[in-house]
């Protein structure tokens, strides 16, 4: 089937005449049969790419979506479309009622897409009815959950490629607004995608105006802030820290007279809702919110996104600022950076596990002789189930133990210290990486480079000259760095742009294998799989060949 055939489809079923290339490519590889990892901005249109998809193909879709509320937004964007196909959802939040009138409809076929939480995918009977349903297309969105690598890991994800090949391995559609080249890597590894079409597109949002604000202390960084958000076009996003501070900042703006809502995790469902709710009707001018407040935000007109703390991740900081402009027009997105800020975001990052924990933890599924809940092995740890989890995540990272709806249970018979010891292994190789990250980040606060250029090129695509709708072009040292740049060295020409280019898969002496992220000059950013982020001298490379093409 040919892309004027999609297209057709398209204008048909939801009235969508003009497609972007990207996503006819990759509506027209699915419904040809072909696995898709698409990697495109939020609010570029990846949802497109399975609604029309699933109209092409035989069979109901299913789409597994991380959050409650992100299904019920989804599955009301089909429902509003008067020809497309019906969609539902079956999750806790529903009664058992509508759940059983969902499975029915699809039975009958009244339903094409289905809506499902990663974590149903866990339950042998969900399994089964959807073989019997024949699911002929298997969406995962959000899908950099499922990298260990990724900002946002979750471990429900990781059975995917599991259910996927149970399921008969039907088409796989793949979705997220932010891959690193790793992240990408680490999607395709883990679903399983055979002979995947990788498709990146449209990370450049040039109507963002990109700044970074440097404060000594904290109480300037904070007036300054406020003075902002007060003086910006609205309505508009705040990400701060702490619940704390999403009270204090909601405090302190509605006593310049605006609008306000605080939102982070301690929330109920249903404040958070009302809180949703009234962003998207235009009812509250600014949200000041944690991390939690962010997948699924689909509003056109936020006019700016302010940082008053520095996420964890340039994965992180741009799915965030990406909720800004997306009607095209004008947006301001503002870093409120302070360095002692990094010690605070490497608190939260860090703490490996006590060894002790991992090999008691280790012991209890062992010796169990049926899969174990994960309240019981926190019982008998004495410490709380989400404890628990944490330490039973590790373990199975490290292919120790697996879980499924009845509990963990062990796949590798070792003694308990070995098995704490692999597991500390991989605890202290994500603290690695998530330290690599938040260097990074003080990189891109820190940089006198094109700050458009400097995130581009962190997700793999060059932007030849500097953007102009930043503040280092603004104040011209973007221009200064770029014209004082080092003439390339002997190592430089000879390994630069020919030898090491971005995506290139290497291997270091010591720190093993890695993927070229950028190439600046005389030097270029690696991701290594167990140590994150390292900048290398190309002359250093040279003189020491500390790195192999793979």
């Amino acid at each position: 089937m040919g892309s004027d055939e999609v297209q057709a489809a398209a204008e048909e079923r939801f009235g969508w005449d003009d497609l972007h290339a990207g996503q006819l490519e990759a509506i027209t590889a699915a419904v040809n049969g072909c696995d898709v990892l698409a990697v495109m901005p939020t609010g570029y249109g990846k949802s497109a790419i399975y609604q029309v998809a699933a109209t092409l193909i035989d069979g109901p879709t299913l789409i597994v979506s991380p959050l409650i509320a992100l299904q019920a937004d989804q599955v009301a964007g089909i429902t509003a479309a008067e020809d497309a196909p019906d969609a539902v959802a079956v999750n806790s939040a529903q009664s058992a009622r509508t759940n059983a009138d969902a499975w029915e409809a699809l039975s009958t076929k009244d339903a094409e897409y289905l809506f499902l939480a990663p974590e149903q995918l866990a339950k042998d009977d969900v399994i089964e009815r959807l073989k019997h349903l024949g699911v002929s297309l298997f969406v995962v969105d959000e899908a950099h959950c499922v990298s260990s690598w990724g900002h946002d890991f979750r471990p429900d994800y990781l059975r995917l490629g599991e259910v996927i090949e149970r399921l008969g391995h039907p088409t796989v559609v793949a979705l997220t607004a932010t891959g690193s080249p790793p992240v990408r890597e680490e999607i395709v590894e883990r679903l399983g995608l055979r002979d995947a079409l990788v498709l990146t597109r449209g990370f450049d949002r040039p109507n963002l105006r990109l700044e970074v604000v440097r404060h000594a202390e904290d109480k300037e960084k904070r007036r300054a802030v406020v003075e902002q958000v007060v003086e910006l076009p609205k309505p508009g996003l705040v990400y701060v820290a702490t619940r704390k501070d999403t009270e204090r900042y909601a405090e302190e703006l509605a006593g310049q007279g605006l609008r306000v809502a605080a939102y982070h995790a301690g929330l109920t469902a249903s404040e958070r809702t009302v809180t949703h709710e009234a962003f998207h009707a235009d009812e509250v001018d600014v949200v000041v919110a944690t991390s939690a407040f962010g997948m699924g935000i689909d509003k056109p007109n936020v006019r700016f996104v302010v940082h008053a703390a520095i996420p964890e991740s340039i994965d992180a900081y741009y799915q965030e600022i990406g909720r800004a402009g997306r009607d095209d027009e004008p947006a301001t997105t503002t870093l409120h950076y302070r360095a002692e800020d990094l010690g605070l975001r490497t608190f939260f990052n860090s703490g490996t596990p006590d060894h002790g924990d991992l090999a008691r933890a280790y012991r209890a599924v062992a010796a169990a002789d049926a899969p174990i809940r994960v309240s019981a092995v926190g019982a008998a740890l004495d410490v709380t189930t989400r404890r628990a989890s944490n330490l039973l995540n590790l373990l199975e990272e490290a292919g120790l133990v697996d879980s499924d709806r009845r509990g963990v249970r062990a796949t590798a018979s070792v003694d308990p210290g070995e098995a704490a010891t692999l597991a500390t292994e991989v605890a202290e190789s994500r603290e690695r990486i998530e330290q690599s990250r938040i260097a990074m980040m003080r990189s891109y606060a820190e940089t006198s480079r094109c700050r458009r250029q400097f995130l581009l090129g962190y997700f793999g695509e060059d932007l030849a000259e500097p953007c102009g709708n930043c503040d280092t072009c603004t104040s011209g040292s973007a221009y200064e760095t770029d014209a004082s740049a080092p003439a390339p060295s002997d190592a430089a020409r000879e390994h630069g742009a020919v030898g090491f280019p971005p995506e290139t898969t290497v291997r270091h002496r010591e720190w093993g294998p890695g993927t070229v992220m950028s190439v600046e000059d005389d030097r270029i950013t690696v991701f290594f799989e167990e140590e994150g982020y390292k900048v290398l001298s190309l002359d250093a490379i040279r003189e020491h060949d500390l790195l192999d093409v793979v």
